[in-house]
């Protein structure tokens, strides 16, 4: 009797989005590359009533929106399964467990092929050392190879987990990945090895066969440490908005709630010093809020009631009642996030072409073997003496070299940044920075310091001022505050919002704030200023600027010299960006720009085929940071746009930039001598093994050989760097 198993109902996990189409995601494991992401969106934007897939290569997470409120996940699910993807409703409780699972899972691997390494050698170097005189009688040898096999056999079979299944799962859908020559090359090695230990034979590999898994280990587990890393970049910006907020029900009470409970058309309130919680739209009150973190305006923003404010904007003097707009999953930091999600699925050109190079060489290397291997028989060889020429060709020209080609190099300058102050976060990063041709600097806290500094002012009116200026949270107060240092805070305190602070020094009534809020007519609308007064005496007028980093002027120069065009995009208001950008030899800038704004002009520049660096430091910049081809960070800047950078780089010095990116250059250099003589290498090696010239002892010495030399050139690096 046939049972028939029930469809799986997924509907509960089918939402609505905005435009009132139905909304899933998806878990999907078994993705390593761009081939994969690719494939899985087109599977599953090829299932029944999708409208649109997107995969995050990143998290694991598949976004599918269908054409109608409704839409069956249980047809994706299975289309992906047939392709070797399972898939499961997306849980984030779940895709972290699963991640640290596979963590764990690699650093177990890694740990039992170090342990196999390390002591298979004990038994195979005595063997070796012997091959140069006093060699081994055949007994010895061949007990010393046992003792290899008891040892490196089951080390090397669990330690190969990850590459077997992979390489099996690949298979079955009748292709080969990277994983497919490693998995055969490291079971073919023990075959061999086992056959010529029980033959007596001279050489054995049992050693080689689980070095080799150690080395690919170690950067299986970084490439997982990598992703991880990136995937926090967007959590930590999440985690910027307010937990809470403050909501008035239909009688008026005041309660506190998660945000993720807020509603549209939900009435909150926020007092000073809270963030706003979603985006909203003020009912009443009126107060300066800080938007640096969102837009990098170094300016406080006047609100008042009908202004829309955005999540993330700081409160600073005036309680506000607001009307929601949209719930915190639609806010303006979740779009962001969602950009930086995007933007962190972008490859690097090399790892394709590494990638490309990788699978032409599965297809004609092993038919090569077979065709040794056949050949070798059909001319009259044993099949034992077949079998060793095959192994030959397979030993010769494993791709050791060609994976090594391009991180060799990337470990070397990698290394070179860090001394001098930069983190290089993924191996594709220089890669990617060493193609750049424009290059875009964020204002505030990259080409300036980030912070408003009061300018000359006579010490006995800072002195007058200050009482009251230690008594605000504006920040413009905070600057000259701390420009007079510590002493007495004014009394009787009232801070006007949108306005400035009133209060008394010393029994007399004074204010500081804007000009308007003195009596005074504003005519320097493109500075940024304070004005302080007693009541019925003369007006003092504050100005601060945000000085220019002591080295930008000789960095755009120094980045105009290596032929690259430069331009400036900020949140700040015109005239600030205008003297920076002039006092740093600009000629293009663009102020008042929204993150969205700086996106749109990243991708506008992608359409034209340019290739931006992009260095910034705050929230305004983290999705375009995401965004950029190449992407760096100050040590200053805030933890997402930190996390989605490429590179972070420490101290106060803009230098760092233009020093980069020779680095990278001059290790693209490198990589493209590695993947030359990593072809020529083969065209001659293997060859060589075909008509039985190289054993496989002599291929395994010429493949370490071909590894050494490929690292050495990358080790040039140190030489030259820097320099050219």
């Amino acid at each position: 009797m046939t049972i028939a198993l029930a469809p799986r109902d997924l509907s509960a996990f089918v939402t609505q989005d905005a435009a009132d189409h139905g909304r899933v995601e998806l878990l999907v494991t078994g993705a390593r590359c761009a081939a994969c992401m690719a494939k899985i969106e087109r599977v599953a934007a090829a299932a029944p009533g999708v409208s649109a897939a997107r995969f995050n290569l990143t998290t694991g997470k598949l976004a599918v929106s269908f054409l109608g409120r409704t839409g069956d996940p249980g047809l994706i699910i299975d289309a992906l399964e047939k392709e070797g993807y399972p898939a499961t409703p997306f849980d984030p409780g779940k895709a972290e467990a699963a991640h640290e699972k596979e963590g764990r899972m690699l650093a177990l691997a890694l740990g039992v092929a170090g342990f196999g390494a390390g002591n298979a050698m004990m038994f195979t170097v005595p063997v070796w050392a012997g091959l140069f005189g006093q060699e081994f009688d055949p007994a010895t040898r061949q007990v010393m190879y046992w003792f290899a096999a008891m040892v490196a056999t089951p080390c090397a079979l669990f330690a190969g987990l990850p590459f077997f299944r992979s390489a099996w799962a690949s298979l079955r859908k009748g292709k080969a990945n990277m994983d497919v020559p490693i998995s055969i090359g490291v079971i073919l090695t023990l075959i061999v090895s086992f056959s010529e230990t029980i033959q007596n034979g001279p050489h054995a590999y049992f050693d080689a066969a689980v070095t080799l898994l150690f080395l690919l280990l170690i950067g299986r587990y970084l490439d997982h440490k990598l992703r991880a890393r990136a995937r926090s970049a967007a959590r930590d910006l999440l985690a910027l908005q307010a937990p809470v907020a403050t909501r008035i029900d239909d009688l008026g009470v005041e309660r506190l709630i998660p945000v993720g409970e807020v509603e549209v058309g939900d009435s909150l309130v926020v007092v000073p010093g809270d963030r706003i919680p979603v985006n909203a739209i003020i009912e009443a009150g009126g107060s300066d809020l800080d938007n640096a973190l969102i837009t990098g305006e170094t300016a406080s923003l006047v609100v008042g009631p009908g202004a829309v404010v955005n999540a993330g904007a700081l409160n600073l003097s005036g309680r506000l009642v607001l009307r929601v707009l949209a719930r915190s999953e639609d806010s303006a930091i979740a779009a962001i996030a969602r950009l930086m999600e995007a933007g962190a699925q972008s490859r690097s050109n090399y790892v394709q072409l590494a990638d490309k190079a990788a699978a032409l060489y599965v297809p004609v290397v092993h038919t090569l073997a077979a065709l040794t291997f056949a050949g070798g028989w059909a001319l009259g060889l044993g099949p034992r003496e077949a079998l060793l020429r095959a192994a030959a060709v397979l030993i010769v020209t494993c791709p050791c070299a060609l994976g090594l080609a391009v991180p060799a190099v990337q470990i070397v300058a990698s290394g070179r940044l860090f001394r001098k102050g930069v983190l290089v976060k993924t191996g594709a990063a220089l890669e990617r920075l060493a193609e750049i041709d424009h290059v875009v600097f964020d204002k505030t806290g990259v080409l300036t310091e980030g912070r408003p500094m009061l300018l000359d002012a006579p010490p006995q009116v800072l002195a007058m001022a200050a009482p009251l200026a230690r008594a605000s949270r504006h920040p413009l107060a905070r600057a000259l505050a701390e420009a007079a240092g510590c002493g007495d805070v004014a009394t009787e305190v009232n801070e006007v919002a949108g306005m400035g602070v009133e209060g008394l020094i010393d029994g007399r009534s004074a204010r500081l704030g804007r000009a308007a809020f003195l009596g005074v007519e504003a005519r320097h609308a493109d500075e940024t200023e304070l004005w302080f007064g007693f009541d019925g005496e003369t007006r003092v007028r504050f100005t601060f600027e945000d000085r220019l980093r002591s080295d930008a002027a000789d960095t755009v120069a120094q980045l105009k010299a290596m032929g690259l065009t430069v331009e400036v995009l900020s949140g700040d208001v015109a005239g600030p960006v205008l003297r920076a950008a002039n006092e740093a030899g600009i000629d293009r800038w663009s102020a008042g720009l929204t993150p969205f704004d700086k996106v749109a002009v990243l991708d506008r520049l992608k359409q034209e085929g340019r290739k931006v660096l992009m260095v910034g430091d705050g929230l305004n910049d983290a999705a375009a940071i995401a965004r950029a081809h190449a992407s760096m960070a100050p040590g200053s800047a805030v933890d997402a746009s930190q996390n989605a950078a490429d590179l972070v780089f420490s101290g106060k010095l803009l230098d760092a930039v233009p020093f980069s990116v020779r680095v990278a250059r001059a290790a693209r250099r490198r990589a493209m001598e590695n993947f030359a003589f990593s072809a020529l290498y083969n065209v001659v090696a293997a060859p060589a093994a075909m008509f039985g010239f190289v054993n496989p002892f002599v291929a395994a010495v010429a493949m370490s050989g071909s590894s050494l030399v490929v690292t050495l050139n990358a080790l040039r690096m140190n030489l030259t760097g820097g320099r050219r």
